[in-house]
């Protein structure tokens, strides 16, 4: 299996922190040279392994926005 290159080009936010460490974040990421993309994940306190996460055009990260905006809490 190839290398997956990625580089964070813009650190958002974190949306969460578990006791241990691990921080759930939005961040701008480029994977494998490609355009960027609005990613959502988690990463280690050292940042050396990271979760599964979900990768969000600009356009789908707009929709994704207008829901959250709908939602009744």
């Amino acid at each position: 299996m190839s290398e997956i290159k990625y580089e964070i080009i813009k650190k958002i936010g974190v949306l969460s922190k578990s006791a241990s460490g691990w921080a759930k974040e939005l961040n701008l990421m480029s994977w494998n040279e490609r355009d960027p993309k609005y990613d959502i994940r988690e990463w280690s306190p050292d940042r050396e392994k990271m979760g599964k996460g979900v990768t969000l055009s600009r356009e789908e990260l707009l929709a994704l926005k207008d829901l959250l905006n709908n939602i009744e809490l």
